[in-house]
């Protein structure tokens, strides 16, 4: 049985609106010069102490920082031009893959534990996914800790184990867990970051993402390195 493991910002849903913002807010509330658009992208999948800590450096407040985001984030939620809307394609392609019984779901974000269940609770995705590693559970990627936990909760090997996801992080993970990266090109990193991260294979829609789970050995990539 194949585990099939998926980022979730940049990856099933489209934050970078409320993430920008959050981040924005956070860093007036200390004072401090917002990162630009790029910068703040840079560090989407990494758990919030880390992506603070790549945005200011050692001495920040990162702990101030994590905290204020994390107040600024709850807030913006609630206001309807912060949406997190689902990227084209993946929430059918979630539903075909639910339906198989040769396929095992599952998710690794740098979310938080709340966000991770908010969302399931928002989708009607409850009991579909075998596995859900937040950054409550583990070290903040690329650190395989995610992966490795998810395996060992689900039984399967990492030659069964594909990791899904829009970052450098996530194709690193994959890579020191043993696992398959499969890189998406509609997130935040570049394609070409992802392939020298170890990405294997960049898909460009869902559909072609569906593909690689077919069993057709004729489906070929959209990018390929």
């Amino acid at each position: 049985m194949k585990l099939i493991i998926f980022d979730v910002d940049g990856t099933l849903v489209d934050s970078q609106h409320l993430i920008v913002a959050a981040q924005g807010m956070a860093f007036a509330e200390h004072g401090l010069t917002a990162p630009s658009r790029n910068e703040s992208l840079s560090v989407v999948g990494l758990s919030l102490p880390q992506a603070f800590r790549r945005l200011v450096g050692d001495d920040g407040p990162i702990e101030g920082l994590s905290e204020s985001y994390k107040r600024a984030f709850n807030i913006l939620r609630l206001d309807p031009n912060y949406e997190e809307p689902l990227f084209p394609g993946m929430g059918e392609l979630l539903t075909r893959l639910h339906a198989r019984d040769d396929v095992q779901l599952g998710i690794a974000t740098g979310k938080a534990r709340r966000g991770v269940d908010r969302l399931i609770e928002t989708h009607g995705w409850e009991g579909w996914f075998a596995t859900t590693q937040s950054a409550d559970d583990a070290p903040s990627k690329p650190d395989p800790a995610m992966l490795l936990q998810a395996m060992a909760a689900t039984g399967a090997e990492p030659n069964a184990t594909v990791m899904i996801g829009d970052t450098t992080y996530d194709m690193t993970m994959a890579v020191n867990a043993g696992a398959a990266a499969v890189g998406v090109a509609w997130g935040y990193h570049p394609v070409g970051a992802l392939f020298s991260a170890g990405a294997s294979i960049v898909v460009d829609t869902a559909d072609d993402l569906g593909a690689l789970f077919s069993g057709d050995p004729h489906v070929r990539p959209t990018i390929e390195a």
